[in-house]
């Protein structure tokens, strides 16, 4: 053997091993079992069936403490009230939600009952709606929606971030008239904004602390308000109240907690990967900033993203002046492109 037969030798025998190694079957994944537990992280929300993570704490209706809005009776009675024949002659219907209704009966009609595909709400789906409850906890909003109103909305922000899904998107929830087929709906715990500082809501649910702080304080009657996190003080994420014009009504408020922004930023991050025709971006006026105003019927029809309620019906002013679009548009930005930088 020459001296070059020797390292043609050595290099194919390298190759073999290398090819041996690359050859070998991985370690082997258990297939799942009947009555295996999947577990869940706890951040997600419910897409058509499908989970999608926020990354922030998130209570299903199906969750202990939840709050289930496909029930028929009162959440918040006692039992021998809270049935259909106790509130029917309330409600128009046992049903606080409906079906979706697109364009297309034959779309209509196969989905009729729920059976919604993830790509075919894709194309439906193309808003997202922000409220503020005006009941200061998301408790007592799904108590003054789901018992005394017969309404619904899919996710409420309470003021320590905790978001809680009612239903699943693929539900059209009754929050914003016109927008309720094409759109998804939130309802931020907040008492709301009014004409004066010294309007009484607002000097009930706000008030300062040892340090002169202004904070949220429910009032005692509320008892801890259903706050999930025990102990929680919620502070506007600004230390003065904000002023704004809306549908013509001047207007004042304080500001959301900053675990509120951080949920909101998440759940519509989440929402527009899951649905990305809810695009990245609010009404503009010309001047760059929020359209503080209804969008006229054209307008509408165009928008595709995410909106208040006031765009959606000229005697609502929610979720107020306060609302930072461009934190909640940008944060939701951010982490968008984080995600798909890491795909």
């Amino acid at each position: 053997m020459t001296r070059g037969d020797g390292w043609i030798s050595i290099v194919a025998g390298l190759l073999c091993l290398v090819l041996s190694a690359c050859c070998q079957p991985g370690p082997r994944v258990k297939a799942p079992m009947p009555g295996d537990r999947l577990e869940r992280l706890g951040d997600e929300i419910v897409v058509a069936g499908q989970y999608f993570h926020t990354g922030a704490p998130v209570v299903l209706w199906t969750d202990p403490g939840g709050y289930d809005a496909y029930r028929v009776e009162r959440r918040f009675a006692r039992a021998e009230e809270s049935g259909w024949d106790s509130i029917k002659d309330a409600l128009r219907t046992p049903n606080r939600y409906g079906q979706r209704r697109t364009d297309d009966p034959e779309l209509n009609e196969r989905v009729r009952g729920g059976g919604w595909t993830l790509e075919e709400l894709r194309g439906v789906v193309d808003q997202f709606v922000l409220h503020y409850d005006v009941s200061g906890t998301s408790r007592t909003c799904f108590r003054v929606l789901h018992d005394m109103r017969g309404l619904s909305i899919h996710f409420m922000i309470d003021i320590d971030g905790t978001i809680y899904q009612t239903l699943d998107v693929k539900e059209r929830a009754w929050h914003a008239t016109i927008a309720n087929d094409r759109s998804v709906g939130v309802e931020i715990a907040h008492i709301g904004a009014y004409p004066s500082l010294d309007a009484r809501p607002l000097t009930e649910w706000y008030g300062p602390d040892a340090n002169g702080r202004t904070r949220i304080t429910v009032p005692e009657r509320f008892g801890d308000g259903g706050v999930r996190t025990p102990g929680f003080v919620g502070y506007p994420a600004r230390p003065d109240p904000v002023t704004g014009s809306i549908n013509g009504s001047d207007l004042i408020m304080w500001d959301f907690t900053p675990e509120q922004y951080d949920a909101l930023i998440r759940l519509t991050a989440a929402l527009h990967r899951a649905l990305p025709g809810i695009e990245l971006d609010y009404p503009r006026a010309p001047s760059g900033g929020v359209v503080d105003r209804v969008l006229d019927p054209d307008e509408f029809r165009s928008f595709r993203g995410v909106l208040g309620h006031w765009h959606v019906q000229r005697n609502k002013i929610d979720p107020g002046p306060a609302l930072d679009w461009d934190k909640v548009i940008n944060g939701a930005r951010e982490l968008v492109g984080r995600a798909e930088r890491r795909r």
